[in-house]
């Protein structure tokens, strides 16, 4: 098991220069690489492997044009290449976008692996440098002096911190679970309420970006007046990035306490498989879907359950959750977005939308667990995607050609 620790990081004014240096060397070999990779596979129909790559990289240090690449460390530039190649491997296995150019606006990162670094007593020095890297610590229940890295990130945001993030392999042994909690809980996610369990209780949705919209749209409007390439225009862009980091570490705070919460009170947690790529093509619920972050919140709940040692279910997204009646079963033929209770016309049950979703979704949990998807209510309805349920395993897409 792998785990990573973020912190945040001060360079000396050396250091700083040496990384932004290694950052533009990074992103010019991502950037070339990517390009020769896309011009051999459209005129030449051939892909390029990892090793061909490599003897490029080789000789572009050797011409007088790209001589500069061999001022900085060579590990962060084979690390692009790596990356690359595995990105392309995803892409044609249908796991992942197309891999795209680097910009010197987005964030910039650099990866050492141990022969790049030194971890000792604490302190840690980077290839390269004369001091070692100012950051500041915040996992007390971890012994930085005992810490044994196997790769560090350097990272610089488009609002200019700078981040450390040391890799750490856990080894083979599995931490020890917490108590069984005896409890099994369905999750309904939506907008107006982040997300419904099946025990009925609601969890609000913070809307951090709603929140913070007003200021955002103010530095916005500062930038838009500025003109482009000067310092001004580069000063209000790093409020605006600001801004939005504000707003990012909200909502990761709020996923991670939230999920953190669900995974410690029970054994048995049940999600839909909602398809957001598809969801936020609307264009009067795009922004609201996006700024819940449920694709993040169910990567979370993955992971976390796996630590655990807790099980986490995902039901096929045709499933009619919210239009099934969780006590009798009858299946309502139209059920619009706007109503929020109905009454069931088999046996006049009153239900609050979203609670039955979520008691459906458990149910649905269940009967996956027990092998017999035919039992759960509802579930001979036809649908227009997969039939089965899903599992929390990875599913695999179909090949897709560049």
């Amino acid at each position: 098991m792998r785990t990573a620790y973020k912190c945040r990081a001060y360079p000396d004014p050396e250091q700083a220069a040496l990384f932004g240096r290694t950052f533009g060397c990074v992103r010019l070999v991502w950037n070339k690489t990517l390009a020769e990779r896309r011009r051999a596979f459209h005129i030449d129909r051939k892909r390029t492997s990892y090793r061909e790559t490599d003897a490029a990289l080789t000789g572009w240090k050797k011409t007088p044009e790209l001589a500069f690449l061999n001022e900085v460390y060579s590990v962060p530039l084979q690390q692009a290449l790596r990356h690359q190649h595995a990105a392309f491997a995803h892409f044609f296995a249908g796991r992942a976008r197309h891999p795209r150019f680097k910009t010197r606006t987005s964030r910039q990162s650099a990866h050492y692996t141990r022969s790049a670094f030194r971890m000792r007593d604490g302190q840690l020095r980077m290839a390269k440098t004369t001091a070692p890297l100012a950051f500041v610590w915040s996992f007390d229940e971890v012994d930085l002096a005992a810490l044994n890295p196997t790769m560090v990130v350097i990272s610089r945001e488009p609002d200019g911190r700078w981040y450390v993030t040391f890799a750490v392999d856990t080894g083979t042994g599995e931490p020890e679970p917490p108590p069984a909690a005896g409890h099994a809980i369905g999750i309904d996610l939506g907008i107006k309420d982040f997300a419904v369990t099946s025990d009925g209780n609601r969890i609000a949705n913070p809307r951090h970006l709603e929140r913070k919209a007003r200021n955002l749209a103010r530095y916005q409007r500062r930038m838009a007046r500025c003109q482009r390439g000067s310092a001004n225009r580069r000063k209000a862009k790093t409020k605006v990035a600001g801004a939005h980091r504000k707003v990012r570490n909200a909502r990761a705070d709020f996923l991670h306490r939230t999920s953190t919460s669900l995974v410690r009170d029970a054994d048995v947690i049940v999600i839909e498989d909602l398809a957001v790529a598809n969801m936020v093509r609307n264009r009067r619920l795009a922004r609201a879907i996006s700024d819940c972050g449920w694709g993040e919140f169910r990567r979370m709940l993955e992971y976390k359950a796996a630590r655990a040692g807790r099980t986490l279910i995902v039901i096929d997204r045709w499933y009619p959750s919210s239009k099934t009646c969780s006590y009798c079963g009858h299946l309502l033929a139209e059920l619009s977005l706007s109503t929020r209770h109905w009454t069931c016309p088999g046996c006049r049950t009153r239900h609050d939308r979203d609670h039955n979703a979520a008691k459906n979704i458990l149910a649905a949990g269940r009967a996956v667990a027990r092998g017999d998807p035919g039992e759960v209510c509802g579930a001979d309805v036809r649908r227009q995607g997969p039939s089965l349920p899903q599992s929390a395993a990875k599913q695999k897409h179909p090949r897709r050609e560049p």
